[in-house]
Protein backbone atom coordinates (compact mmCIF):
# COMPACT_ATOMS: atom_id res chain seq x y z
CA UNK A 1 0.00 0.00 0.00
CA UNK A 2 1.19 3.37 -0.69
CA UNK A 3 2.16 6.18 1.91
CA UNK A 4 0.52 8.86 -0.54
CA UNK A 5 -2.64 10.30 0.76
CA UNK A 6 -5.37 9.97 -2.37
CA UNK A 7 -5.91 13.89 -3.23
CA UNK A 8 -9.31 14.49 -2.13
CA UNK A 9 -12.30 14.44 -4.51
CA UNK A 10 -14.34 17.29 -5.79
CA UNK A 11 -18.01 17.64 -4.53
CA UNK A 12 -20.49 17.05 -7.01
CA UNK A 13 -22.55 19.77 -5.38
CA UNK A 14 -19.79 22.05 -5.94
CA UNK A 15 -19.29 20.96 -9.55
CA UNK A 16 -22.89 21.65 -10.59
CA UNK A 17 -23.61 24.52 -8.13
CA UNK A 18 -23.77 27.99 -10.32
CA UNK A 19 -21.04 30.33 -8.75
CA UNK A 20 -23.72 33.13 -6.91
CA UNK A 21 -21.65 32.82 -3.69
CA UNK A 22 -18.08 33.55 -5.82
CA UNK A 23 -20.33 36.77 -7.85
CA UNK A 24 -21.86 37.91 -4.74
CA UNK A 25 -18.51 38.16 -3.21
CA UNK A 26 -16.91 39.89 -6.27
CA UNK A 27 -19.94 42.36 -6.48
CA UNK A 28 -19.74 43.40 -2.86
CA UNK A 29 -16.04 43.87 -3.86
CA UNK A 30 -16.60 46.37 -6.37
CA UNK A 31 -19.82 47.99 -4.51
CA UNK A 32 -17.26 48.45 -0.99
CA UNK A 33 -14.81 50.55 -2.55
CA UNK A 34 -17.15 53.66 -3.07
CA UNK A 35 -18.58 53.31 0.01
CA UNK A 36 -15.38 53.33 1.87
CA UNK A 37 -14.56 56.58 -0.23
CA UNK A 38 -18.26 58.27 0.73
CA UNK A 39 -17.12 56.76 4.43
CA UNK A 40 -13.55 58.68 4.28
CA UNK A 41 -15.31 61.95 2.66
CA UNK A 42 -17.80 61.90 6.20
CA UNK A 43 -15.13 61.20 8.61
CA UNK A 44 -12.87 63.90 7.08
CA UNK A 45 -15.56 66.42 6.76
CA UNK A 46 -16.75 65.88 10.24
CA UNK A 47 -13.29 66.12 11.85
CA UNK A 48 -13.21 69.50 10.22
CA UNK A 49 -16.22 70.60 11.54
CA UNK A 50 -15.45 69.65 15.10
CA UNK A 51 -12.01 71.29 14.87
CA UNK A 52 -14.03 74.66 13.61
CA UNK A 53 -16.57 73.84 15.99
CA UNK A 54 -14.01 74.07 19.02
CA UNK A 55 -12.35 77.10 17.66
CA UNK A 56 -15.54 79.51 17.53
CA UNK A 57 -15.61 80.17 20.83
CA UNK A 58 -16.82 79.04 24.30
CA UNK A 59 -20.36 78.50 25.27
CA UNK A 60 -20.60 81.79 27.01
CA UNK A 61 -18.88 83.93 24.31
CA UNK A 62 -20.62 81.81 21.43
CA UNK A 63 -23.20 79.14 22.63
CA UNK A 64 -25.23 79.72 19.19
CA UNK A 65 -22.31 78.97 17.13
CA UNK A 66 -21.01 76.10 19.01
CA UNK A 67 -24.93 74.62 18.91
CA UNK A 68 -24.44 75.05 14.89
CA UNK A 69 -21.37 73.62 14.76
CA UNK A 70 -22.45 70.51 17.05
CA UNK A 71 -25.63 70.19 14.97
CA UNK A 72 -23.64 70.03 11.50
CA UNK A 73 -21.42 67.47 13.19
CA UNK A 74 -24.07 65.35 14.34
CA UNK A 75 -25.54 65.33 11.11
CA UNK A 76 -22.28 63.94 9.13
CA UNK A 77 -21.81 61.57 12.07
CA UNK A 78 -25.16 59.84 11.41
CA UNK A 79 -24.14 59.73 7.75
CA UNK A 80 -20.49 58.05 8.06
CA UNK A 81 -22.47 55.34 10.37
CA UNK A 82 -24.70 55.04 7.88
CA UNK A 83 -22.29 55.06 5.29
CA UNK A 84 -19.97 52.30 6.66
CA UNK A 85 -23.02 49.64 7.74
CA UNK A 86 -22.20 48.35 3.85
CA UNK A 87 -18.55 48.14 4.21
CA UNK A 88 -17.15 44.66 4.74
CA UNK A 89 -16.00 43.86 8.40
CA UNK A 90 -12.20 43.96 7.81
CA UNK A 91 -12.09 47.35 6.26
CA UNK A 92 -15.31 49.16 8.02
CA UNK A 93 -12.70 47.81 11.53
CA UNK A 94 -9.65 50.05 10.20
CA UNK A 95 -11.99 52.96 9.56
CA UNK A 96 -13.30 52.95 12.97
CA UNK A 97 -9.96 52.64 14.83
CA UNK A 98 -8.59 55.53 12.24
CA UNK A 99 -11.73 57.24 12.75
CA UNK A 100 -11.88 57.18 16.57
CA UNK A 101 -7.87 58.53 16.68
CA UNK A 102 -9.54 61.70 14.52
CA UNK A 103 -12.02 62.25 16.46
CA UNK A 104 -10.45 62.18 19.86
CA UNK A 105 -7.61 64.60 17.58
CA UNK A 106 -10.09 66.86 17.40
CA UNK A 107 -11.15 67.15 20.94
CA UNK A 108 -7.47 68.02 21.49
CA UNK A 109 -6.46 71.35 19.27
CA UNK A 110 -8.12 73.45 21.76
CA UNK A 111 -8.90 74.26 25.36
CA UNK A 112 -11.38 73.46 27.40
CA UNK A 113 -14.74 74.76 25.76
CA UNK A 114 -17.93 74.09 27.35
CA UNK A 115 -17.02 73.04 30.82
CA UNK A 116 -14.18 73.60 33.61
CA UNK A 117 -14.30 70.75 35.44
CA UNK A 118 -11.23 69.75 34.27
CA UNK A 119 -9.44 72.15 36.19
CA UNK A 120 -11.23 71.12 39.35
CA UNK A 121 -8.76 67.28 38.10
CA UNK A 122 -6.00 69.20 38.22
CA UNK A 123 -6.35 70.52 41.15
CA UNK A 124 -7.47 67.24 43.56
CA UNK A 125 -4.44 65.71 41.03
CA UNK A 126 -1.75 67.66 42.42
CA UNK A 127 -3.05 68.12 46.19
CA UNK A 128 -3.07 64.35 46.22
CA UNK A 129 0.78 64.22 44.92
CA UNK A 130 1.67 66.65 47.66
CA UNK A 131 0.55 63.80 50.24
CA UNK A 132 -2.97 65.18 51.34
CA UNK A 133 -6.34 63.75 50.96
CA UNK A 134 -8.84 66.00 47.97
CA UNK A 135 -11.48 65.85 50.92
CA UNK A 136 -9.64 67.51 53.39
CA UNK A 137 -9.61 71.23 51.88
CA UNK A 138 -11.26 73.19 49.27
CA UNK A 139 -9.13 74.73 46.75
CA UNK A 140 -9.51 78.13 48.14
CA UNK A 141 -8.00 76.95 51.83
CA UNK A 142 -5.21 78.93 53.11
CA UNK A 143 -3.78 75.28 54.06
CA UNK A 144 -3.04 75.14 50.00
CA UNK A 145 -1.75 77.91 49.43
CA UNK A 146 1.78 76.87 48.57
CA UNK A 147 -0.03 74.69 45.78
CA UNK A 148 -0.91 77.36 43.89
CA UNK A 149 0.30 78.55 40.25
CA UNK A 150 -0.75 81.07 37.68
CA UNK A 151 -2.03 78.70 35.78
CA UNK A 152 -5.48 77.62 38.09
CA UNK A 153 -4.95 80.92 40.06
CA UNK A 154 -3.70 83.36 37.59
CA UNK A 155 -2.83 86.83 38.89
CA UNK A 156 -4.91 89.71 39.02
CA UNK A 157 -3.75 91.54 35.87
CA UNK A 158 -4.90 87.97 33.95
CA UNK A 159 -8.34 87.72 36.05
CA UNK A 160 -10.51 87.86 32.72
CA UNK A 161 -11.64 85.34 30.21
CA UNK A 162 -13.75 82.03 30.07
CA UNK A 163 -14.25 79.82 33.27
CA UNK A 164 -12.48 82.09 35.74
CA UNK A 165 -13.90 83.39 38.97
CA UNK A 166 -13.22 84.42 42.44
CA UNK A 167 -12.12 82.96 46.14
CA UNK A 168 -14.05 84.91 48.83
CA UNK A 169 -10.41 86.69 49.03
CA UNK A 170 -10.91 87.73 45.61
CA UNK A 171 -7.99 85.73 44.27
CA UNK A 172 -8.96 84.24 40.72
CA UNK A 173 -8.99 81.18 40.18
CA UNK A 174 -9.99 78.67 37.17
CA UNK A 175 -11.54 76.00 39.73
CA UNK A 176 -15.26 75.95 39.97
CA UNK A 177 -16.97 76.21 43.55
CA UNK A 178 -13.17 77.10 45.08
CA UNK A 179 -14.92 77.22 48.84
CA UNK A 180 -16.12 73.31 48.67
CA UNK A 181 -14.03 70.29 48.50
CA UNK A 182 -14.23 67.85 46.09
CA UNK A 183 -17.07 65.33 44.92
CA UNK A 184 -15.32 62.70 43.00
CA UNK A 185 -15.27 59.14 43.96
CA UNK A 186 -11.80 57.79 45.09
CA UNK A 187 -11.36 55.99 41.85
CA UNK A 188 -11.55 59.22 39.94
CA UNK A 189 -9.24 60.76 42.40
CA UNK A 190 -7.07 58.18 41.58
CA UNK A 191 -7.22 58.90 37.53
CA UNK A 192 -6.03 62.27 38.49
CA UNK A 193 -3.17 61.41 40.65
CA UNK A 194 -2.11 59.01 37.89
CA UNK A 195 -2.14 61.87 35.06
CA UNK A 196 -0.64 64.42 37.76
CA UNK A 197 2.33 61.90 38.10
CA UNK A 198 2.76 61.23 34.59
CA UNK A 199 2.44 65.10 33.36
CA UNK A 200 5.34 66.81 32.27
CA UNK A 201 5.73 70.50 34.16
CA UNK A 202 3.86 72.94 33.11
CA UNK A 203 1.31 71.17 31.09
CA UNK A 204 -1.39 73.06 31.65
CA UNK A 205 -4.53 71.13 30.08
CA UNK A 206 -3.04 68.70 27.79
CA UNK A 207 -2.56 65.55 29.78
CA UNK A 208 -6.19 65.45 31.21
CA UNK A 209 -7.17 65.57 27.40
CA UNK A 210 -5.14 63.12 26.14
CA UNK A 211 -5.66 60.72 28.94
CA UNK A 212 -9.09 61.51 27.80
CA UNK A 213 -8.75 60.95 23.98
CA UNK A 214 -6.80 57.21 25.67
CA UNK A 215 -9.60 56.48 27.24
CA UNK A 216 -12.05 56.80 23.96
CA UNK A 217 -10.08 54.73 22.43
CA UNK A 218 -9.79 52.10 24.81
CA UNK A 219 -13.48 51.75 24.63
CA UNK A 220 -13.50 51.77 21.02
CA UNK A 221 -11.62 48.68 21.13
CA UNK A 222 -13.59 47.15 24.14
CA UNK A 223 -16.38 47.58 21.99
CA UNK A 224 -15.28 46.27 19.21
CA UNK A 225 -14.10 42.94 21.18
CA UNK A 226 -17.67 42.17 22.66
CA UNK A 227 -19.37 42.95 19.09
CA UNK A 228 -17.49 41.14 17.58
CA UNK A 229 -17.70 38.00 20.04
CA UNK A 230 -20.89 38.09 21.19
CA UNK A 231 -22.48 39.75 18.20
CA UNK A 232 -22.79 39.74 14.21
CA UNK A 233 -19.00 40.61 13.49
CA UNK A 234 -20.60 42.26 10.57
CA UNK A 235 -22.45 44.54 12.19
CA UNK A 236 -19.86 45.13 15.15
CA UNK A 237 -18.00 47.95 12.85
CA UNK A 238 -20.98 50.11 12.62
CA UNK A 239 -22.33 49.49 16.41
CA UNK A 240 -18.64 50.61 17.70
CA UNK A 241 -18.52 53.55 15.43
CA UNK A 242 -21.86 54.93 17.04
CA UNK A 243 -19.41 55.11 19.96
CA UNK A 244 -16.56 56.20 18.53
CA UNK A 245 -17.29 58.89 15.89
CA UNK A 246 -19.71 60.32 18.25
CA UNK A 247 -19.08 64.28 18.23
CA UNK A 248 -20.02 64.01 22.07
CA UNK A 249 -16.89 61.90 22.49
CA UNK A 250 -14.89 65.26 20.95
CA UNK A 251 -16.46 67.31 23.14
CA UNK A 252 -17.11 65.86 26.44
CA UNK A 253 -14.78 62.58 26.54
CA UNK A 254 -11.27 64.77 25.02
CA UNK A 255 -11.78 68.59 24.77
CA UNK A 256 -13.72 68.37 28.55
CA UNK A 257 -11.97 66.04 29.43
CA UNK A 258 -15.01 64.37 31.74
CA UNK A 259 -14.30 61.76 34.06
CA UNK A 260 -17.73 59.71 32.76
CA UNK A 261 -15.30 58.57 30.05
CA UNK A 262 -13.37 55.97 32.89
CA UNK A 263 -16.58 54.97 33.97
CA UNK A 264 -17.68 54.39 30.81
CA UNK A 265 -14.95 51.90 30.22
CA UNK A 266 -15.47 50.39 33.32
CA UNK A 267 -18.74 49.51 32.31
CA UNK A 268 -18.64 48.12 28.98
CA UNK A 269 -15.97 45.72 30.40
CA UNK A 270 -18.52 44.68 33.00
CA UNK A 271 -21.56 43.75 30.86
CA UNK A 272 -19.34 42.32 28.02
CA UNK A 273 -16.24 40.90 28.96
CA UNK A 274 -17.28 39.17 32.41
CA UNK A 275 -20.16 36.86 33.23
CA UNK A 276 -22.51 37.46 36.55
CA UNK A 277 -20.13 37.39 38.98
CA UNK A 278 -17.49 38.49 40.99
CA UNK A 279 -15.62 39.86 37.76
CA UNK A 280 -18.37 41.51 36.67
CA UNK A 281 -19.20 43.29 40.07
CA UNK A 282 -15.83 44.12 40.25
CA UNK A 283 -15.92 46.19 37.36
CA UNK A 284 -18.91 47.70 37.82
CA UNK A 285 -17.98 48.89 40.96
CA UNK A 286 -14.81 50.74 40.12
CA UNK A 287 -17.31 52.32 37.80
CA UNK A 288 -19.25 54.03 40.95
CA UNK A 289 -16.30 54.63 42.76
CA UNK A 290 -15.90 56.74 39.66
CA UNK A 291 -18.89 58.59 39.11
CA UNK A 292 -22.24 57.30 41.08
CA UNK A 293 -24.42 56.96 37.50
CA UNK A 294 -22.91 53.72 37.01
CA UNK A 295 -25.12 52.39 40.03
CA UNK A 296 -27.78 52.23 36.83
CA UNK A 297 -26.16 49.69 35.11
CA UNK A 298 -26.82 46.88 38.10
CA UNK A 299 -30.13 45.68 37.12
CA UNK A 300 -29.13 45.16 33.50
CA UNK A 301 -25.46 43.25 35.30
CA UNK A 302 -28.09 41.04 36.89
CA UNK A 303 -30.48 41.09 34.14
CA UNK A 304 -32.90 37.19 34.21
CA UNK A 305 -30.05 35.76 36.89
CA UNK A 306 -32.49 35.05 39.69
CA UNK A 307 -30.90 32.54 41.60
CA UNK A 308 -29.44 34.29 44.94
CA UNK A 309 -26.26 32.60 44.71
CA UNK A 310 -25.08 34.91 41.41
CA UNK A 311 -27.02 37.92 42.23
CA UNK A 312 -25.39 37.62 45.91
CA UNK A 313 -21.82 37.17 44.20
CA UNK A 314 -22.24 40.14 41.69
CA UNK A 315 -23.55 42.48 44.49
CA UNK A 316 -21.25 41.32 47.13
CA UNK A 317 -18.28 42.28 44.47
CA UNK A 318 -19.60 45.77 43.73
CA UNK A 319 -20.39 46.59 47.36
CA UNK A 320 -16.82 44.90 48.08
CA UNK A 321 -14.90 47.06 45.38
CA UNK A 322 -16.58 50.44 46.22
CA UNK A 323 -15.74 50.02 50.20
CA UNK A 324 -12.02 48.84 49.54
CA UNK A 325 -11.39 52.30 47.34
CA UNK A 326 -13.17 54.40 49.84
CA UNK A 327 -11.69 53.10 53.16
CA UNK A 328 -8.66 54.74 52.95
CA UNK A 329 -10.09 57.98 52.29
CA UNK A 330 -12.29 57.62 55.34
CA UNK A 331 -9.64 56.62 57.78
CA UNK A 332 -8.23 60.01 56.69
CA UNK A 333 -11.35 62.06 55.99
CA UNK A 334 -13.93 60.43 57.80
CA UNK A 335 -17.22 62.02 56.48
CA UNK A 336 -15.52 64.13 54.58
CA UNK A 337 -15.30 61.68 51.84
CA UNK A 338 -18.48 62.60 50.86
CA UNK A 339 -17.11 65.78 49.51
CA UNK A 340 -19.52 68.35 48.18
CA UNK A 341 -21.99 65.54 47.11
CA UNK A 342 -24.97 67.03 49.35
CA UNK A 343 -24.47 70.42 48.38
CA UNK A 344 -24.34 69.78 44.90
CA UNK A 345 -27.88 67.76 45.05
CA UNK A 346 -29.33 70.38 46.70
CA UNK A 347 -27.44 73.14 44.29
CA UNK A 348 -29.00 71.48 41.04
CA UNK A 349 -32.16 71.15 42.26
CA UNK A 350 -33.02 67.24 42.92
CA UNK A 351 -34.66 67.70 46.34
CA UNK A 352 -38.59 67.24 46.79
CA UNK A 353 -40.48 70.08 45.58
CA UNK A 354 -37.60 71.88 43.64
CA UNK A 355 -38.68 72.43 40.16
CA UNK A 356 -35.39 72.50 38.33
CA UNK A 357 -35.20 68.73 37.39
CA UNK A 358 -38.14 66.12 36.04
CA UNK A 359 -39.62 68.38 33.10
CA UNK A 360 -41.30 65.99 31.87
CA UNK A 361 -43.01 64.52 35.32
CA UNK A 362 -43.81 68.02 35.66
CA UNK A 363 -46.10 68.40 32.43
CA UNK A 364 -48.52 66.12 34.47
CA UNK A 365 -47.72 65.77 38.01
CA UNK A 366 -46.79 68.94 40.79
CA UNK A 367 -43.96 69.83 41.35
CA UNK A 368 -43.82 68.35 45.12
CA UNK A 369 -44.45 64.77 43.46
CA UNK A 370 -42.05 64.38 41.01
CA UNK A 371 -39.41 63.61 42.78
CA UNK A 372 -41.09 60.60 44.18
CA UNK A 373 -42.51 59.51 41.14
CA UNK A 374 -39.05 59.33 39.27
CA UNK A 375 -37.69 57.61 42.14
CA UNK A 376 -40.57 55.03 42.27
CA UNK A 377 -40.48 54.19 37.92
CA UNK A 378 -36.74 53.64 38.07
CA UNK A 379 -37.30 51.08 40.61
CA UNK A 380 -39.80 49.95 38.59
CA UNK A 381 -37.85 49.77 35.45
CA UNK A 382 -35.20 48.43 37.48
CA UNK A 383 -36.92 45.53 38.79
CA UNK A 384 -38.58 44.68 35.61
CA UNK A 385 -34.95 44.95 34.07
CA UNK A 386 -33.75 42.57 36.48
CA UNK A 387 -36.63 39.67 36.24
CA UNK A 388 -36.89 39.94 32.57
CA UNK A 389 -33.86 41.04 30.93
CA UNK A 390 -31.30 39.26 28.26
CA UNK A 391 -28.94 37.47 30.45
CA UNK A 392 -26.79 37.57 27.06
CA UNK A 393 -27.33 41.04 26.44
CA UNK A 394 -26.79 42.88 29.83
CA UNK A 395 -26.01 46.15 28.25
CA UNK A 396 -30.39 46.14 26.92
CA UNK A 397 -31.31 46.52 30.57
CA UNK A 398 -28.46 49.23 31.74
CA UNK A 399 -29.31 51.33 28.77
CA UNK A 400 -32.78 51.07 29.53
CA UNK A 401 -32.93 51.77 32.77
CA UNK A 402 -30.24 54.71 32.65
CA UNK A 403 -31.52 56.24 29.80
CA UNK A 404 -35.15 56.17 31.30
CA UNK A 405 -33.37 58.04 34.30
CA UNK A 406 -31.88 60.59 32.21
CA UNK A 407 -35.32 61.53 30.67
CA UNK A 408 -36.88 61.68 34.21
CA UNK A 409 -34.22 63.77 35.28
CA UNK A 410 -33.55 65.97 32.66
CA UNK A 411 -30.16 67.10 33.32
CA UNK A 412 -28.75 70.02 31.23
CA UNK A 413 -25.32 68.08 31.51
CA UNK A 414 -24.35 66.55 28.17
CA UNK A 415 -21.44 64.42 29.99
CA UNK A 416 -23.60 62.30 32.01
CA UNK A 417 -24.97 60.40 28.77
CA UNK A 418 -21.40 59.43 27.44
CA UNK A 419 -22.72 56.22 28.86
CA UNK A 420 -25.79 56.16 26.94
CA UNK A 421 -23.36 56.70 24.15
CA UNK A 422 -21.73 53.04 24.96
CA UNK A 423 -24.40 51.39 25.32
CA UNK A 424 -25.85 52.47 22.43
CA UNK A 425 -23.20 51.11 20.69
CA UNK A 426 -23.28 47.81 22.94
CA UNK A 427 -27.03 47.06 21.56
CA UNK A 428 -27.47 49.47 18.60
CA UNK A 429 -30.74 50.96 19.53
CA UNK A 430 -29.51 54.52 18.29
CA UNK A 431 -32.81 56.05 18.80
CA UNK A 432 -31.06 56.45 22.66
CA UNK A 433 -28.91 58.91 21.28
CA UNK A 434 -31.59 61.91 21.39
CA UNK A 435 -31.06 61.81 24.88
CA UNK A 436 -27.33 63.08 24.61
CA UNK A 437 -28.75 65.83 21.80
CA UNK A 438 -31.08 66.62 24.40
CA UNK A 439 -28.82 67.59 27.00
CA UNK A 440 -26.52 69.38 24.82
CA UNK A 441 -29.61 71.26 23.19
CA UNK A 442 -30.39 72.32 26.50
CA UNK A 443 -27.18 73.04 28.16
CA UNK A 444 -25.68 74.70 25.03
CA UNK A 445 -29.27 76.70 23.73
CA UNK A 446 -30.61 77.79 27.36
CA UNK A 447 -28.83 81.25 27.23
CA UNK A 448 -30.16 81.56 24.01
CA UNK A 449 -33.45 80.95 24.58
CA UNK A 450 -34.46 82.42 27.82
CA UNK A 451 -37.97 81.95 29.41
CA UNK A 452 -38.69 79.49 26.83
CA UNK A 453 -39.40 75.92 28.44
CA UNK A 454 -36.58 74.22 26.21
CA UNK A 455 -36.06 71.35 29.40
CA UNK A 456 -39.70 70.02 28.59
CA UNK A 457 -39.34 70.21 24.78
CA UNK A 458 -35.99 68.90 24.25
CA UNK A 459 -36.69 66.02 26.48
CA UNK A 460 -40.18 65.64 25.26
CA UNK A 461 -38.40 65.54 21.64
CA UNK A 462 -36.23 62.53 22.94
CA UNK A 463 -38.99 60.63 24.86
CA UNK A 464 -40.99 60.82 21.26
CA UNK A 465 -37.96 59.59 19.11
CA UNK A 466 -37.59 57.02 21.66
CA UNK A 467 -41.35 55.74 21.64
CA UNK A 468 -41.73 56.03 17.99
CA UNK A 469 -38.94 53.87 17.26
CA UNK A 470 -39.51 51.28 19.81
CA UNK A 471 -42.74 50.79 18.48
CA UNK A 472 -41.68 50.55 14.93
CA UNK A 473 -39.19 47.93 15.58
CA UNK A 474 -42.16 45.92 17.72
CA UNK A 475 -44.37 46.18 15.00
CA UNK A 476 -41.78 45.17 12.49
CA UNK A 477 -40.87 41.82 14.60
CA UNK A 478 -44.30 41.35 15.25
CA UNK A 479 -45.27 41.08 11.27
CA UNK A 480 -42.30 38.94 10.66
CA UNK A 481 -43.72 35.57 8.90
CA UNK A 482 -41.82 32.62 9.62
CA UNK A 483 -41.36 30.44 6.49
CA UNK A 484 -42.93 26.88 6.64
CA UNK A 485 -41.09 24.16 5.81
CA UNK A 486 -40.85 23.28 2.20
CA UNK A 487 -42.83 20.09 0.96
CA UNK A 488 -41.52 16.71 -0.11
CA UNK A 489 -41.68 16.25 -4.10
CA UNK A 490 -44.10 13.33 -5.12
CA UNK A 491 -42.37 9.85 -5.56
Amino acid sequence: MSDTAAPPRPNPADATAPPSATRSARARGHRAGPRIALTILFLVNLVVVLVETLHTGDNHSAPGRLLAGYAVAWALFAAAVWSVRKVPARAATVLVLVGSAAVALAGLTAQPRTSNDMYRYAWDGRVQAAGISPYAYPPAAPQLAHLRDDWLFPPQQDCKGWGITHTPDRDCVRINRPTVPTIYPPVAEGWYLAVDALSPPDSRHKPLQVGGAVLALGTTFALLRVLSRRGDPQRAPARAALWAWCPAVTLEAVNNAHIDTLGVLCVVLALGTATAGFRRGAWLGAAIAVKILPVLALPGALSGHRGPARVLRVVAAVAGTVALVYLPHVVASGAGVLGYLPGYLHEEGYESGDVHRFALLRLVLPDAAAGAAAAALLVLIGLYVWWRGDPARPWRGALLLTGAALLLFSPNYPWYSLLVVALVALDGRWEWLTVTLAGSALYLGGPLLPGFPLQACAYGVAALVIAIAAFRRHATQGCVVQPRAPRRAAP
